[in-house]
C-alpha cells in the first residue's frame, strides 16, 4: 500500500497547518499564539495538525519579530471586468491573514492591454517592493520588463495569466487550456447533437490564457463535435460595452449561431444583446467565464448556460503566499498550489 508522507520538521509552514485543518492563516495565528477568537472544537484541530506535521516556526516570525514589512505589489488592468474587481478585493482582503506575516499587499491598475504600459508600471511599482504579483500580458517587453525585475532581486508571480518564458517565480491560476477544453465539452453536449455554428468572444488573444482557452475549445470540438464550427472570434477587450458590440455584429454576419462561448469578461455586454433576441428564436447555448453577482443573476434566468469559475480569493492568497515564500524559504520558489476549475449551471449555485 502506498503511504503517505507529510511535510518535514523545515518544511511544515502555517499555511500547511491551515489547509489540513480547514481554517484560515489568522486562525493559525490566533492558535499558535494563545489569542482568543477561536472556539474550542477549531483550536484543538489546529493543535492535532500542528503536532502531526512537526511545525516548527520559519523565517515568516524572524521577519516579522524585526518590525520587517514586506510589500508586495500587485498589477492588475483597470475597467468594468467584475472577476478582476472582485480579485483585487480579494487581494486586499487577504492583508488580514497574512498580518502575521508582516505582509502589505498594494493594488495598482493600469490600462490591461497594452503591453508597453504594463512593462512600465512593472518597472514602477517594483522601486521599494518586495515582491511583484500581475496578470500577464505575452510580449517581448513585459518578458523583459520581468528579467529586469528579477535581476534587481523583486520576485515576480503572474496570475490568471501566464508567462512561462520568463523569469517569473511561479504562476498562479486555473489551467487556461484545460478550462477550454471544459467549455467545449459543455457546449457539445447542451447543443446534443444539433449541427451550426459557435461563435468566440476572447478578451485579448496578448492573454495567453485567453490563446489557451481557445485552443482548447477548439481541439474538444474537432476531436468530438465536428458537427459544430467556429465561423469567426472577435475580441470584446474585456468590456461590458466592447463586448455587446461584438455580439451584436456576430448575430449579424451570422444569424445561425446555435452556441456562443466568451473566453474573457464582458458577460453583461454580451447578456444584454441575448435578452434582445425574439422571443421565438431558438435558445442560443452561452457559455462564460467567472461565478459573479451578474453571471449568477444570467445563470438563474436562463440567459446564460454555464459559468466556468476560478475563485480569486484563492488566487490573492496564493500568490502572496508565493511571494512571502520567496523571503522565507531557501532554494527555488515552492510550485504554487493549483487552482481548481469549477462549472455552475442555474442548479448547483452556492
Amino acid at each position: 500500500m502506498k503511504q503517505t508522507t507529510s511535510p518535514s520538521p523545515a518544511k511544515a509552514r502555517m499555511v500547511d497547518i491551515a489547509r489540513e485543518a480547514g481554517v484560515s492563516l489568522a486562525t493559525v495565528d490566533r492558535v499558535l499564539n494563545g489569542r482568543d477568537g477561536v472556539n474550542a472544537e477549531t483550536a484543538s484541530r489546529v493543535q492535532a495538525v500542528v503536532q502531526r506535521l512537526n511545525y516548527a516556526p520559519n523565517l515568516a516570525a524572524s521577519l516579522l519579530s524585526r518590525g520587517r514589512i514586506l510589500q508586495f505589489d500587485i498589477v492588475l488592468p483597470a475597467g468594468s471586468n467584475t472577476f478582476i474587481r472582485d480579485l483585487g478585493e480579494a487581494v486586499l482582503a487577504a492583508e488580514r491573514d497574512f498580518t502575521a506575516f508582516g505582509v502589505k499587499p498594494r493594488l495598482h491598475l493600469i490600462e490591461g492591454f497594452d503591453p508597453d504600459a504594463l512593462a512600465e508600471a512593472l518597472r514602477r511599482v517594483s522601486r521599494g517592493s518586495d515582491g511583484v504579483g500581475f496578470i500577464a500580458l505575452d510580449h517581448p517587453a513585459v518578458r523583459e520588463a520581468v528579467a529586469e525585475l528579477a535581476a534587481a532581486g523583486v520576485p515576480v508571480a503572474t496570475m490568471v495569466s501566464d508567462l512561462p518564458q520568463s523569469a517569473r517565480i511561479g504562476y498562479v491560476g486555473v489551467d487556461n487550456r484545460a478550462a477550454g477544453r471544459t467549455a467545449g465539452d459543455l457546449m457539445g453536449r447542451f447543443l446534443a447533437g444539433r449541427a451550426g455554428e459557435v461563435g468566440l468572444i476572447a478578451g485579448s488573444l496578448a492573454y495567453r490564457g485567453h490563446e489557451e482557452r481557445e485552443a482548447g475549445f477548439r481541439s474538444v470540438l474537432r476531436e468530438r463535435f465536428p458537427n459544430l464550427t467556429v465561423p469567426a472570434l472577435v475580441e470584446g477587450h474585456d468590456s461590458v460595452e466592447q463586448s455587446a458590440a461584438v455580439t451584436e455584429r456576430l448575430l449579424e454576419r451570422h444569424p445561425g449561431l446555435i452556441g456562443l462561448y466568451n473566453i474573457g469578461g464582458g458577460n453583461r455586454g454580451v447578456a444584454e444583446v441575448l435578452r434582445r433576441r425574439p422571443a421565438d428564436a431558438p435558445h442560443l447555448v452561452y457559455i462564460g467565464h467567472e461565478l459573479t453577482p451578474p453571471t449568477r443573476r444570467f445563470l438563474i434566468d436562463g440567459v446564460m448556460d454555464a459559468a466556468i469559475n476560478q475563485n480569486p480569493r484563492a488566487e490573492a492568497a496564493e500568490t502572496l503566499r508565493l511571494l512571502l515564500g520567496h523571503h522565507t524559504r531557501p532554494g527555488p520558489a515552492e510550485p504554487a498550489a493549483p487552482v481548481r476549475i469549477e462549472i455552475f449551471t442555474r442548479e448547483n449555485l452556492p
